[in-house]
Parts: structure tokens; sequence; C-alpha cells
């Protein structure tokens, strides 16, 4: 056992060494239980018991009483009139998320930043975040997050590595909490700095989402645009037909 191993929480270590399993096995099929689990690994009840309903949580399982607990069926993509935390859309999917900080930073709001954001007189910064996003290590999107100066304390929030925070916790700790908004979705080539970074060839097929989300009081609170790699990332729609 490695050192860091020591110090790392129990249901932790069987919440991941479940997740391998999971990840190889089908729907549907049967995932050790509580009593199992307790033997295996020499924990108690309680502590098996919160390695599975983090499991539960993220969608990776699903429980019938008396019958036992079970792998869930692949999630479907993301709908695209829904916004879901990056982190946790992976987790749905029962991917690893992870976050790479490329950039974080005050500085003087661009034009079209401040007028979305609406910025009262005398606001003239905003705070910039941009983050490499990935699932199992691999790159799939480049975020570029704006956000109203006085929200200055989100540089302090955990951005980067296997850890990373969501920032949109981090904004409701700020009693700023995400409610609405709404996006525009295009393609573009992926650039030579794109492609080095989401280690796609140049000219790759990017899906760009540019969203604005208001909080709870209909403020604008974050102006960010996702570009996505087109074949690690996928939006479902539903529609109706113009008659």
């Amino acid at each position: 056992m490695s050192r860091d191993d020591e110090f790392e929480p129990k249901y932790h270590q069987i919440e991941q060494a479940l997740r391998v399993r999971i990840a190889g096995a089908r729907a549907h099929d049967a995932v050790a239980s509580e009593a199992q689990l307790c033997e295996e690994f020499g924990v108690s009840r309680m502590t098996a018991r919160a390695a599975l309903q983090r499991l539960v949580a993220d969608g990776l399982v699903y429980r019938r009483v008396g019958r036992g607990t079970f792998v869930a069926p692949p999630a479907p993509p993301r709908r695209a009139d829904m916004l879901v935390r990056f982190s946790a859309e992976m987790r749905r999917q029962g991917r690893r998320p992870s976050s790479r900080l490329l950039g974080a930073e005050v500085r003087p709001a661009g034009e079209v930043e401040a007028a979305q954001l609406e910025l009262g007189k005398g606001q003239t910064e905003v705070v910039a975040v941009s983050r490499l996003r990935l699932a199992d290590g691999v790159p799939v999107a480049i975020e570029h997050a704006v956000f109203p100066g006085e929200l200055r304390a989100l540089l302090h929030a955990e951005l980067d590595g296997p850890a990373a925070r969501s920032l949109h916790e981090a904004l409701v700790r700020l009693g700023r909490e995400p409610s609405r908004g709404h996006a525009t979705l295009d393609a573009r080539a992926a650039s030579a700095e794109e492609a080095l970074l989401l280690e796609v060839p140049v000219g790759a097929a990017l899906l760009v989402e540019r969203r604005l989300i208001l909080d709870r009081g209909d403020r604008p609170v974050e102006l960010t645009e996702s570009r996505y790699v087109g074949a690690r990332y996928g939006l479902q729609v539903a529609f109706t037909v113009d008659s």
C-alpha cells in the first residue's frame, strides 16, 4: 500500500475499485453486496454502504430492495436544453473527470463581456478562468469562463487536477446560485493551439457552445465558451415538427 493510500478514506478506495469493475461490466450485472465488500476490504458495513451510495448518486449503479445492487445502463448524452456540470455529467457516464488550469486572472472587461454580464457603472473588471476538461485522462473540452469582477474569490477555488471543484459549486457558496440561461451552438475546426491541447489533428471538428447563465435573482453570473471535441462529446436534442 502506498503512503497516499494510507491517508485515502476507505470508502473512496472501495468506490474507485468498483468504478474499475463497473467499466468492464454489462448493464444490469450484479455488484458486490455490502456484506461482500466488508469481507473483501475489511471495513464496516457503514463504510461499504457509503461507497455504494456515491456510485448510486453518480448514476453508475442502481439498487433494488431485497435483490441487491446492479450496474446501471450507460447514461445518454446531455440534453441540449439542460446545463449539467461537466464533472457531474462525466461521473454520470461512468467516467473520471479532471481539469487542467490554463489560466485564471482578474482583467479588464471587454465591451461584449461588460454588456452581456450587465456590469454596472464603475465595474470594469472580470474574473477569467480557462481550463482543459478531461474524462478518464482524455481531453474533452477547452472551457473559457468569465464572471463579474466582484466574484474574484473564485480564484481561490480548487480549479486544477483530479480534485478540481465545480465553479458552479463555488458560485453557490458565494451566494450566486446558477439558475437558468441560454446558449448558442456552432462548429469550428481546431486551430493548431487547440489541437495540441485537445490531442486531435489540426482541423478536427469542434462543437462550440456559448452560454450566458443567470443566478436566481436573474442577474448574469457567468459567460462561458466551451469547445468540445466532436468525436468525444454529444448532445441529445428533442424537437417538434413545425407544421
